[in-house]
């Protein structure tokens, strides 16, 4: 897609204007040596004008045949340099792992949460911080039997839902997204909600726009020229989105600390608060307000997200092949008949397991992985990276990578079968990154997706809705920092 067509006209002027002020050389590239190659930028713009902005992982496929596994290309005055397949990603993110680790200071992130929190926090901050929560996630049951034991009522929660529409044609996103987002608000907040709840409500609805918006070309044009946000409507509807989630969560926090008891610890909220007592007066603590802002909306977004947008992959996929649906209720039949799936049950559902997990696969649903940097002057397949480069580990790339799967563009659980039907983990298997910057909640999502997946399909066959076809369903993705399905009905009859 041209990206001039995306952009305003005053923008476009300026852009010009820029362009006939400022000299090249002010734009020259801070690399030396034998940085990777890639296509010859334009002043100012650099490769802008050659992108897809709705979906840019589809160029860097495209340049990658050119350019091979390590390319560089140039977003405005950013030297990004992406990486492109198995071996190449996890040789970056997995063998040197202290050098891919560092995030870079995004003016979308530095302008909303200021190197705080942990999902785009760097150095000592993200040290504590992630620590802090893979520990409390563990401490308030992530993994364990209690948060099964709310997963599974939570299903309950969201089964009526679903019954109460009589198989008639529904979108699922808001359902999904408000049973996912309680298992993370009961580890968050030690609470849940009701899905017709006006705060709940209203707190999905500015996650969901202000995910859309981060992943919008206009915000990729504000992360290249900062000084145009003034020009940018997406830019400011982020900001006041953000600002109402940002008070919402003092407000919880405030209330938190009104009954909060040492002794007896409610919710991640109460554990941080008594860790922020613990440390009061610390010179350079990391236990203050701005962080636990911040950690408890980066945990709300993406515990809310990602499931739900696999789960909604999952159910639109066992629409579009009614053969696989069959098959992975007739292994529910055979294992587990009417009772409630528990997590035990995994490793007995070898067929369910591989459909869950190609459905991560096939999906993709963050094709460039959240961007990375590098901490210190790195070499990596015979090419020089300087300290402080801005990193695309391509996700699409692994996902889809010719060598490691056998049908890469084609929905096939046997990429997870054995010929005895047996699950087969595979180690280009990388919907929740690796390394270092690995997906804190995995463990949590994993259960999730397991637990819900296999629920929907014990009770409901999934179709699409009188007078469309299967052929007609339609399993291009959406584009975002997150890709959804495109949003469309599918009818949930309850099985007999």
């Amino acid at each position: 897609m041209d990206w001039v067509n995306l952009v305003p006209v005053g923008l476009l002027l300026i852009l010009i204007f820029l362009l006939i002020l400022k000299s090249q050389h002010v734009w020259k590239s801070h690399t030396r040596g034998n940085f990777p190659p890639g296509p010859r930028p334009l002043p100012i713009i650099g490769n802008l004008h050659i992108m897809n902005l709705e979906r840019p992982h589809l160029t860097m496929l495209e340049l990658a045949k050119t350019y091979g596994p390590v390319f560089s290309i140039q977003m405005g005055p950013w030297k990004m340099v992406v990486l492109s397949g198995y071996d190449t990603v996890k040789e970056a993110l997995v063998n040197q792992a202290e050098a891919f680790a560092g995030r870079p200071k995004l003016p979308i992130v530095k302008d909303t949460g200021n190197g705080k929190g942990v999902i785009f926090s760097d150095g000592e901050n993200w040290k504590v911080m992630r620590r802090f929560t893979l520990t409390t996630l563990r401490d308030f049951g992530m993994g364990k039997k209690a948060i099964e034991d709310f997963i599974v009522q939570e299903y309950g929660h969201l089964a009526e839902n679903i019954e109460a529409e009589k198989g008639k044609p529904l979108d699922m996103t808001l359902m999904m997204n408000s049973a996912t987002a309680n298992v993370i608000v009961s580890i968050l907040l030690g609470k849940r909600y009701d899905y017709e709840d006006p705060t709940f409500r209203r707190l999905l609805a500015l996650l969901n726009q202000n995910i859309r918006i981060f992943g919008s070309p206009s915000i990729s044009i504000y992360n290249m020229f900062p000084f145009l946000g003034f020009l940018l409507k997406d830019y400011k509807t982020f900001l006041q989105n953000m600002k109402e989630m940002n008070a919402f969560i003092k407000a919880t926090f405030i209330e938190h600390l009104k009954t909060l008891d040492r002794n007896d610890q409610r919710s991640f909220i109460d554990t941080f608060l008594v860790r922020q007592q613990e440390e009061n007066g610390k010179a350079n603590g990391y236990f203050h307000n701005e962080n636990l802002t911040e950690v408890v909306r980066n945990l709300f977004a993406a515990g809310m997200e990602t499931t739900s947008t696999t789960l909604r992959w999952g159910l639109l996929l066992m629409a579009k092949y009614p053969e696989i649906q069959k098959q992975v209720q007739e292994e529910i039949e055979e294992v587990i008949g009417s009772n409630p799936p528990r997590i035990e049950h995994r490793t007995q559902m070898p067929y369910t397991d591989a459909v869950i997990h190609e459905t991560q696969r096939f999906a993709n649903i963050l094709p460039l992985n959240l961007p990375h940097e590098t901490t210190a002057d790195v070499t990596l397949k015979g090419y020089f990276i300087p300290k402080g480069t801005y990193i695309v580990p391509l996700l699409a790339s692994v996902l889809r990578d010719e060598t490691q799967w056998e049908k890469p563009d084609v929905f096939y659980p046997e990429h997870f079968l054995d010929s005895n039907g047996k699950f087969v983990k595979k180690d280009a298997f990388m919907p929740f990154s690796a390394g270092r910057r690995i997906c804190a909640g995995e463990t949590l999502a994993k259960m999730e997706l397991f637990l819900f997946f296999t629920s929907l399909l014990q009770r409901f066959t999934f179709h699409p809705p009188p007078g469309v076809s299967i052929s007609d369903l339609d399993i291009s993705p959406s584009s975002g920092i997150t890709v959804p399905p495109l949003t469309q009905a599918i009818c949930a009859v309850p099985r007999s």
